[in-house]
């Protein structure tokens, strides 16, 4: 994805979040992959669905009738009611990274996105080691448009643990979607292929999948047929 200057503050609301489902909607990456690959490096509390598609995410109560989005404002006063509770459990037991991580959850999932990192970033100043949360915390960061800090974060978990699926996998679609970098996301995938070949067929598809949707972006036809033939590719992965 690439990056988009912020909405102008003269917008409404409404648009303003219209905008942000709306590129929901274009990312495939971040919040949408974390553990779709790998299930099993997931907590218990997962900031979105694991899921391949690429869908706006669903705020319970968030929309009306006539299917009208909520506003930004509204999002927000409902993630802060919902993480209330919490909160207050955090502030008798500030380090507990499970809480925290939920309240970072509760925060992405109604697209505040700072407010989630910076929750997301205290889980892993106190278990700099857990995977999982940095993936998250990667997420969050990635939504709020600081691609860089992201793949610094990504580039963290995979020197605790270099062959951690998720983690190469949302490095190439950041490296790819907020960089350009094909090179970079290509590498990132091949490396998860590599490392990773206990991958069922329909994930290790979607991989493949998107590594022909960057060769062919980049004008490598010779490419994209022999990312067609690897083992394990369907022409409908789907």
């Amino acid at each position: 994805m690439e990056n988009e200057p912020a909405t102008a503050s003269t917008a409404s609301p409404t648009l303003r979040a219209t905008h942000v489902y709306t590129m929901a909607a274009i990312c495939l990456v971040v919040g949408l992959t974390v553990g779709y690959l790998s299930r099993g490096s997931q907590s218990s509390v997962s900031p979105t669905p694991p899921t391949s598609k690429a869908v706006p995410l669903s705020v319970p109560g968030t929309t009306t009738g006539g299917g009208h989005l909520p506003s930004l404002d509204q999002m927000r006063q409902r993630a802060d009611k919902q993480a209330a509770p919490l909160l207050e459990k955090l502030k008798s037991d500030p380090n507990n990274v499970a809480v925290l991580v939920q309240v970072g959850a509760i925060y992405h999932s109604t697209h505040q996105f700072k407010e989630a990192a910076a929750y997301y970033g205290r889980a892993v100043q106190i278990d700099p080691m857990n995977v999982p949360n940095r993936v998250k915390l990667a997420a969050s960061l990635y939504r709020s448009d600081d691609v860089d800090g992201a793949i610094a974060q990504l580039n963290t978990a995979l020197s605790y643990d270099p062959k951690d699926a998720n983690s190469l996998f949302n490095l190439g679609m950041i490296k790819w979607q907020g960089k350009r970098d094909g090179k970079g996301a290509l590498a990132a995938w091949q490396e998860l292929l590599k490392s990773n070949p206990q991958l069922s067929a329909d994930r290790k598809a979607a991989v493949l999948k998107q590594m022909a949707d960057v060769l062919t972006a980049m004008g490598d036809q010779h490419g994209i047929e022999g990312a067609r033939s690897h083992d394990g590719y369907k022409s409908n992965p789907n």
